[in-house]
């Protein structure tokens, strides 16, 4: 798969055509440590077929896809001695690579990860949290009518 006129950098990893430093493979996905990390250990897993995002994925890759990060989340811990993982995906915004990756990453109590975690407001009222559980309810009954 391409991006634009260049070759996509993660297809070319899962093809053994770049290197990185893999971390976990299987017949569905591949998992490499991020070489910009928030912390040591921290790893990008990625199916091995081209999706952009998470609504792109075919639903029977979604089973392979988070027991590999099951096992990597596990792993992380014990083998950076993290006391937890946080576990990401952007879809679209913030996406340096649009190739589906999720990002697990080994936190520590007061590892100053905050700044990860964007502000956080409580809804002005009740009326305002219904009225965002109303939209989102009526976009999946959307797409159950697909």
């Amino acid at each position: 798969m391409s991006i634009g006129d260049k070759p996509c950098p993660f297809c070319m990893i899962a093809r053994g055509e770049t290197s990185a430093d893999i971390v976990l493979a299987d017949q569905h996905t591949v998992a490499f440590l991020d070489r910009r990390p928030l912390f040591p250990g921290h790893a990008l897993l990625i199916p091995r077929l081209h999706y952009e995002t998470l609504a792109d994925l075919p639903a029977e890759l979604l089973v392979p896809l988070f027991r590999a990060a099951q096992v990597l989340a596990r792993a992380i811990e014990d083998g950076m001695g993290a006391e937890g993982t946080f576990i990401g995906i952007n879809n679209h915004v913030s996406q340096s690579v649009p190739h589906l990756h999720v990002h697990i990453v080994p936190r520590r109590r007061k590892d100053g990860l905050k700044g990860f975690f964007w502000p956080r407001t409580a809804y002005p009222d009740d009326d305002a949290a219904h009225a965002a559980a109303d939209a989102i309810r009526g976009a999946i009954e959307g797409l159950h009518a697909d």
